[in-house]
């Protein structure tokens, strides 16, 4: 019997589509539970335990993983280190047989070049196609693809070193993060000041005069809260810092904002965030023009991920870990090595569409 050409691909494309509409109303019912109250802080706290991958794919994980512990096909109600298929192969394990994936959204990216970046034209690289000399190379971000990880508790094999946690006395703030943060406050170009009470910044725990070019925290506080609370205008140097008019436009919204880099940063310590305050996500979101709740959610969590990242990463103090297997870089870079010694093909000269992915 004769197949019509392209039914194969068409099908595929599909499946494709079906799991991506699947991976997307999964994580829209998701954001609705958690938009509002205590479910918000949680995930921003899971998401700090798995801060190298977006927002967007932590909720997905987080989502996937309890519905499986409550399956009984996990031992652990959290998980631990995720990577992919192959990942965990190089890393000498191996996923158990029975055990399904959880999906994620995948980044697809292409490579386009040109001679003139300030204005183009812009010309689509085919796989394994070197730019000409004098070619300026981008990658642009094309669209997305479902992607499955699985959870160390799922896969068998050579043992993971797992780093120590930070552990903290209750009020205590952890070794160094007060200096860390500090130098970056002055390295932004502000001076940090404190005051005895909360009466001296209008009852506030910490004030950021973006005029003046002042951070001003209470010094009545345990070192917790003033640590978390200078996190917190951190965030807001890093986030409102050259938005000012749009930060008086949407207070509800930029609050948030510094309150989870804040969350992020705190958690990242082991820092106890139980009773740490974000206002109900959904008090402000519904109030953005012509924005959904979910759009204002996944914006604004994602864009306190990056600045905490960032802030983070520039940090020298003792950290969770960010959710990738011990070894996974090394693995990585290794694979990346290999790569560029592997002949490439000969250019190709006619057109084509096909792109790189990367999982993250």
């Amino acid at each position: 019997m004769g197949r019509w050409p392209g039914t194969d691909a068409e099908a595929a494309e599909a499946a494709r589509e079906a799991k991506l509409d699947e991976a997307h109303e999964r994580l829209a019912n998701a954001v609705e539970v958690m938009a509002s109250g205590d479910g918000y802080r949680r995930a921003v706290e899971f998401a700090a335990r798995f801060r190298s991958r977006s927002f967007k794919n932590t909720v997905l994980i987080m989502v996937q993983h309890a519905e499986a512990h409550e399956a009984g096909r996990v031992p652990t109600p959290a998980p631990t280190f995720v990577a992919g298929y192959q990942q965990w192969r190089r890393l000498g394990r191996q996923v158990r047989k029975g055990q399904s994936g959880y999906v994620i959204l995948a980044p697809v990216t292409a490579r386009y070049t040109t001679t003139n970046p300030a204005s183009g034209p812009w010309r689509l690289l085919a796989r394994g196609e070197r730019p000409e000399p004098g070619e300026v190379v981008r990658e642009r971000l094309t669209g997305t693809k479902p992607a499955y990880v699985w959870d160390v508790t799922q896969t068998d094999g050579d043992p993971i070193p797992e780093a120590p946690m930070p552990e903290l006395l209750r009020g205590s703030a952890p070794a160094g993060l007060w200096d860390g943060l500090a130098a970056q406050v002055t390295g932004d170009g502000y001076a940090l000041l404190q005051v005895p009470a909360a009466g001296n910044i209008d009852g506030a725990n910490g004030l950021t005069d973006f005029t003046a070019k002042t951070v001003t925290i209470r010094a009545d506080m345990d070192d917790a809260a003033q640590v978390k609370t200078l996190a917190h205008e951190m965030g807001h140097l890093r986030l409102h810092a050259s938005n000012a008019a749009d930060a008086r436009a949407h207070r509800g919204v930029i609050e948030v904002e510094a309150e989870t880099v804040a969350l992020m940063i705190g958690a990242a310590h082991g820092l106890d965030t139980a009773e740490y305050s974000v206002p109900y996500v959904t008090t402000w979101a519904v109030s953005v023009p012509g924005k959904t709740v979910f759009d204002v959610v996944m914006a604004t969590a994602e864009r306190a991920r990056r600045a905490a990242v960032g802030i983070l990463d520039r940090l020298g103090t003792q950290q969770v870990g960010d959710g990738e297997p011990p070894g996974l870089a090394a693995v990585r870079d290794q694979s990346a090595s290999q790569a560029r010694q592997t002949p490439r093909p000969a250019r190709r000269r006619g057109p084509s569409t096909r792109s790189t992915v990367v999982t993250r």
